[in-house]
């Protein structure tokens, strides 16, 4: 993707909550049309591809905007605890972990070929860094297995819910859904498959094909219609993931850096050297999880065993950004 000059011009001379909302409104313009189990594969890297030219300019000359993310971009949790406290009478929330806005097509198309109203659609930001419990904690939760068997019902933010976390069939979690009016519902699909798959020779097309299978399944609507009968439901993610396989490789210095602070991860805590690099190859954030350094842009670089070719917790748009569906059924 090249930038149109009028898109680059606005982003470099906006407000830092306009130029993010601009960024936002491109990714969903590219990663929401239709996709096909035929073409979904090939399309779904290039539209990754497509998106790369927003995380080089955000990389590069507007690294800094990376510094104003939380609070320009209202965080899922936010707006989901904001959401939860709106006046309907039985709420739903599925949290689909680590569904990015790659899978929102399988999600607007799905909707509509089984007779849901979709009443928005939206990005939110994932926490800083984008990793499982640092959502669940935002979300008052000491981790994603509190939520199991009911375990987070007393929580002050999401009050009066019955919660549950599985990494079971659908048809096993549909099964669970029983009439209490509230659900906060946790499954660890499609996270668990990604890092199934992120090894050596597999990657996005493999989890790419998992996903068509499971988002277009009667099995999973069957499931998706249990918490939407009679409630409003949210589906949305803890955060997404960067498909890194597609990633350009850090040489020299800069590889070692990397190497040296992230090893096979993307994210790390405290605030350590970032490197003397310009424009920078990782950057020190304070977030309210607390002070954390975090891989900026699209890079790899040598590790043992070989660096993931899926992976979550640094700064690229797609791990970053989390989809926000509201339905009723």
């Amino acid at each position: 993707m090249t930038l149109r000059l009028d898109l680059l011009r606005s982003l470099t001379t906006s407000t830092p909550p306009e130029a993010w909302r601009m960024l936002i409104a491109q990714v969903l313009a590219i990663m929401s049309p239709p996709l096909t189990l035929a073409d979904a594969p090939s399309e779904v890297t290039r539209r990754d591809r497509t998106v790369a030219a927003l995380d080089l300019l955000l990389a590069g000359s507007g690294w800094d905007l990376w510094h104003v993310f939380d609070p320009a971009v209202e965080r899922t949790a936010s707006h989901l605890i904001r959401w939860w406290h709106e006046p309907y009478q039985a709420k739903a929330l599925l949290i689909l972990d680590g569904l990015s806005l790659r899978e929102l097509p399988w999600l607007i198309q799905g909707a509509q070929h089984h007779g849901f109203t979709i009443h928005a659609t939206t990005a939110c930001a994932a926490e800083l860094p984008g990793e499982t419990n640092a959502f669940a904690q935002a979300l008052g939760y000491t981790s994603r297995s509190q939520l199991q068997n009911n375990g987070g019902s007393h929580n002050d933010q999401l009050p009066g819910a019955r919660t549950e976390s599985i990494d079971l069939p659908w048809r096993d979690g549909a099964a669970l859904v029983d009439a209490t009016p509230n659900w906060v519902f946790w499954h660890h699909w499609p996270d668990v498959q990604l890092h199934r798959v992120a090894g050596a020779g597999q990657g996005l097309e493999s989890l790419t094909r998992e996903v068509a299978a499971q988002l277009t399944s009667a099995d999973f609507w069957d499931f998706v219609a249990r918490l939407a009968t009679g409630r409003r439901l949210v589906i949305t993610s803890d955060h997404g993931y960067a498909a890194t396989g597609l990633f350009s490789d850090a040489t020299g210095e800069a590889a070692a850096l990397l190497k040296r602070t992230f090893r096979s991860g993307r994210s790390a805590a405290g605030a350590l050297d970032p490197g003397p690099f310009a424009p920078p190859v990782a950057l020190q954030l304070d977030t309210p999880h607390g002070s954390y350094t975090l891989a900026l842009g699209r890079w790899k670089w040598p590790s043992p065993g070989g660096y993931p070719t899926l992976a979550h917790g640094g700064l690229s748009l797609l791990e970053v950004l989390a989809p926000f569906v509201v339905l009723t059924k």
